[in-house]
């Protein structure tokens, strides 16, 4: 057996969990330029589809940390009736993040601000949260697309699932290479004891930000986006949370997959007298089994 891996350089990219004084909101920033560049070089995406592929990544480094355990996972599913398909996100406890495009080529001009057209590449469609807590049965969310950006899908998500009052801002900042220049974004919500007083301020800084990858090409890191967000309030840093992309694909779990479709099928492949290929959605790596490899599965699962 062979396999093909991309290298996973590890990069810089980083989350930082902050809240305010009175802890009446909690926030997370992330600065995920490493982890988008990635996903673009392994899946050779197209700038609108790098796009809306590290929105979601972003998105789901930050929800990540969110969960309890290390060992919990959270999927961010997207279909949609836009040329794009559909894009799938997973992430682990670790904040350790993985995912790919359906259609990575898309290609489309750009919207009526000059941006990367997301929302057209998406269009309509449904995004479904799944969270994997280690119970009999995962926990699914669903909500419909409101603009397909994906940072407002999801602060609609967490308003009407999760009845948690959000701001999300999610960006990703292409280089005139049509490599990855920027990416980051942040995630901010509101406890339920949140007074009139500190929902008005947010609102009032909220609304005179700029967009996170302005921010992030001033040279702000996700500290200094906290603050700009928080502005007028204390802020208390929690926790710092290295982010990068991370699959767990190897050839133990491809050969698990290969016993599962049974001993007829394997046994077909083998009469057939050719390797087989399976190839990692997630990460594009490619696994080449033999026959003589296929015969020592089938011998394995006597």
């Amino acid at each position: 057996m062979s396999c093909s891996k991309p290298e996973q350089k590890q990069g810089v990219d980083y989350i930082i969990r902050a809240t305010d004084g009175k802890h009446q909101v909690r926030i997370f920033a992330a600065t995920t330029r490493e982890t988008v560049e990635y996903a673009r070089q392994i899946h050779q995406t197209s700038p609108v589809a790098t796009a809306a592929l590290g929105r979601l990544l972003t998105a789901g480094a930050m929800m990540g940390c969110m969960q309890k355990g290390e060992d919990d996972v959270l999927t961010l599913q997207i279909k949609c009736s836009g040329p794009i398909k559909g894009l799938t996100v997973t992430a682990d406890g670790r904040s350790k993040v993985k995912g790919y495009v359906d259609n990575p080529v898309v290609m489309l001009p750009p919207n009526a601000q000059g941006k990367l057209d997301v929302g057209g590449a998406l269009d309509m469609g449904v995004m479904s949260v799944i969270k994997d807590m280690g119970l009999k049965e995962p926990y699914v969310g669903q909500t419909h697309l409101v603009s397909g950006e994906i940072a407002e899908d999801l602060a609609y998500y967490f308003a009407t699932s999760e009845q948690v009052n959000s701001s999300v801002a999610l960006g990703v900042l292409m280089d005139k290479d049509n490599t990855v220049k920027r990416a980051g974004g942040f995630i901010l919500q509101l406890m339920p004891f949140a007074e009139d007083e500190v929902i008005d301020q947010l609102e009032k800084n909220i609304g005179n930000l700029p967009p996170v990858t302005t921010m992030l090409e001033e040279g702000n890191t996700p500290e200094d986006m906290i603050r700009r967000v928080l502005e007028g309030l204390d802020v208390e840093i929690m926790e710092k949370i290295p982010t990068g992309f991370e699959c767990n694909c190897s050839k133990e779990r491809v050969e698990r997959a290969i016993v599962s479709i049974g001993r007829e099928e394997i046994q077909s492949m083998i009469d057939d007298g050719e390797p087989i290929e399976v190839n990692c959605h997630f990460c594009n790596s490619h696994y080449i089994f033999s026959v003589d490899d296929l015969k020592t599965i089938i011998e394995r699962s006597r």
